[in-house]
């Protein structure tokens, strides 16, 4: 069981505080202009966009202790170093497009390419997808850890401290509390780390962990390490990487702000692998390894020190929590509100925003509640709906893989619906090793590649004959 001082537990409300202060403040410069209430004028800097960027990437810090405690360091071969390798790729062939096309959302897009029902299909997952359930559950989670409060109410408030910055300044105060929040969990991460070195050293970490926790893909398969790779292709269809792309100021800050923001997850990912090892190390008979980075804190740091990395590990959630949560919101008001009205107007994206936050908010808190299970909600998300969307999305910004409207919408659907009816086939198969070991993202991905390669063919065959 944690125990927390006084002092730990000021520090925390003191870091509530400060984000809704901050979101307030900032987001006073906020008008209904739809630009500036969504995407802050479009004119964010690269030095915003890093932070805000590399801030919403960790919003599952307790999972990456989790898995580090229980796996060693191929929590960054597959966690880490294939998302490196795609946001480069994305900051190279996407993200200058991206903010050329100055749209606001990724079905935005694909109505521009494939029409308005791809583009509402497309909406559905993506509002699957940006869902900011498991960040309030786990948000909601730390807070029954520290305060005397039942899992409800622990929802409730995760989700009006996040809200409410965001229904009145919307994206521009979701940056400015990102920024913050950037600080405060590299600077709680540095600190634990400075200390566990300076304590212990390295050589600790050799002589107490089991040999294939030092070792890149441990003990997994071929086969594991190839489903993150997978896995991690979803950076292409990333809307929070969108979102930034069509905020930036220009073609350039988007292009560096990807790259830049791959070194700062390079350092957080080395400061969170070895905080997991050294839990590992100093705690090998944890019974709840999520609780491995709160525990490590317990026994290693001083009562204030030990509130700053609690507030760490808010900021770390939170910051994934409210971009999510904007996310959402945004796809409800902009991608079915807006685009199901005859009479549209921009002037009313922001009211629309407003209800999609509520609507939003409402459904997470459902959502989390009914699936107390951050690592089922990722995996069930994950497997309908990543497999639709990232073709769809990759070949609206290339015109040469583009596809005819109607087999587009069939591969988005077919991609989805085949990952869904697997998920509930394999859960029912008492079926050999090999049956359980396809995973239905893998069935998703399979139907959309032969979808999509049929399209080009049909494509090609029609070209050759005009």
């Amino acid at each position: 069981m944690l125990s927390f001082s006084g002092v730990d537990i000021f520090i925390i409300i003191l870091f509530f505080a400060a984000v809704v202060v901050i979101g307030f403040v900032t987001g006073k410069k906020s008008s209904n202009n739809a630009d500036d209430y969504l995407l802050s004028g479009r004119k964010v800097g690269l030095f915003l966009f890093i932070l805000t960027n590399v801030s919403t990437w960790y919003g599952g810090i307790l999972g990456v202790g989790e898995f580090t405690y229980r796996y060693g360091i191929v929590s960054w071969f597959t966690q880490g170093l294939p998302y490196y390798i795609f946001a480069f790729l994305f900051a190279i062939f996407f993200a200058g497009k991206i903010r050329r096309a100055s749209l606001f959302t990724i079905p935005d897009k694909l109505s521009e390419v494939y029409g308005n029902t791809a583009g509402l299909i497309a909406a559905v997952l993506v509002f699957i997808l940006v869902s900011p359930a498991p960040y309030l559950l786990m948000t909601a989670n730390l807070l029954t850890l520290f305060f005397d409060v039942g899992i409800i109410a622990a929802l409730i408030i995760s989700l009006l401290i996040s809200i409410s910055y965001l229904l009145y300044g919307g994206f521009r105060s979701n940056v400015y509390t990102d920024a913050f929040q950037f600080f405060v969990m590299f600077g709680g991460f540095i600190v634990l780390v400075v200390i566990l070195i300076i304590s212990n050293g390295f050589e600790m970490l050799q002589n107490n962990l089991p040999p294939a926790h030092l070792k890149l893909t441990g003990e997994a398969s071929p086969a594991f390490i190839s489903v993150w790779f997978l896995i991690a292709l979803w950076t292409f269809a990333d809307p929070g990487f969108h979102q930034r792309c069509y905020a930036a100021k220009d073609e350039n800050t988007a292009v560096k702000g990807i790259i830049y923001s791959i070194f700062f997850w390079a350092l957080f990912d080395f400061l969170t692998t070895t905080s997991g090892l050294f839990a590992r190390a100093m705690l090998p008979n944890i019974e709840t390894p999520v609780l491995a980075y709160p525990l490590l804190a317990e026994i290693v740091l001083i009562p204030g020190v030990r509130g700053i990395f609690y507030a760490a590990l808010f900021a770390t959630i939170m910051s994934t929590l409210n971009s999510f949560l904007f996310l959402s919101g945004t796809t409800i008001g902009r991608d079915f509100i807006y685009r199901l009205k005859k009479q549209k107007s921009e002037n009313s994206l922001k009211k629309y925003t407003v209800i999609g936050l509520i609507i939003s908010g409402i459904l997470s808190i459902i959502l989390a509640y009914k699936i107390p299970s951050v690592i089922e909600i990722w995996y069930t998300i994950g497997s309908f709906c990543i497999p639709g969307i990232i073709l769809p999305v990759i070949s609206a910004y290339y015109e040469k893989i583009r596809i005819d409207r109607k087999i587009i919408i069939a591969e988005i659907l077919t991609a989805s619906l085949l990952s869904i009816t697997w998920f509930f086939i394999k859960a029912k198969i008492n079926g050999g090793q090999t049956i359980q070991q396809i995973e239905p993202m893998l069935v998703g991905f399979a139907a959309a590649l032969i979808i999509h390669s049929t399209g080009l063919f049909i494509k090609s065959s029609s070209l050759k004959q005009r």
